[in-house]
């Protein structure tokens, strides 16, 4: 094999190499901030939750600031048991500059399976979770039943929300 094109070929292995290396540190992260929610561990989970870190729950009212959502898990953190993720498949994107990465994520929970996605940002060097939104999946099929069961607390949150 001719030089030029070993030394292309490594370069290129080189490359790809360099470009996952930041997708699977996110991966890890994102790994470990739902395990320490499984044992409860409530410093490393808001460790690698942004200071200015948003969580959107499942609720239509849930829309968690930082200390607000710490305030709210915390209870359930002290109780040793607050909530269990486990990744059926997870996709990381990251943006050119390697500082900014987006995930989507399907998630078998209590609530069966849910969706979460997020974004990240590389802040002094480390990964944190900047917003997050767990939602949970509805098969097409099903959506008519579930919107009927919703109408009526959805349109009391519609009134209360138009009402502020």
């Amino acid at each position: 094999m001719n030089k030029l094109l070993v030394i292309t070929l490594m370069l290129c292995a080189g490359q790809l190499i360099a470009q996952e290396e930041p997708k699977m540190e996110v991966n890890e992260l994102i790994n470990k901030w739902h395990k320490a929610a499984s044992e409860a561990d409530f410093d490393t989970y808001f460790g690698i939750l942004a200071e200015d870190g948003v969580f959107i729950g499942t609720d239509a009212s849930e829309n968690w600031q930082n200390d607000d959502f710490r305030a709210f898990s915390k209870p359930y953190f002290d109780r040793g048991k607050a909530w269990s993720f486990t990744t059926i498949e997870r996709n990381i994107y990251m943006n050119e500059s390697g500082n900014f990465a987006w995930f989507d994520e399907l998630l078998d929970t209590r609530m069966e399976i849910c969706r979460g996605s997020g974004v990240l940002q590389k802040e002094d060097g480390k990964w944190r979770i900047k917003h997050y939104v767990l939602s949970i999946t509805i098969p097409n099929e099903d959506v008519d039943v579930v919107s009927a069961i919703k109408k009526e607390k959805d349109s009391l949150f519609i009134v209360n929300k138009k009402l502020r």
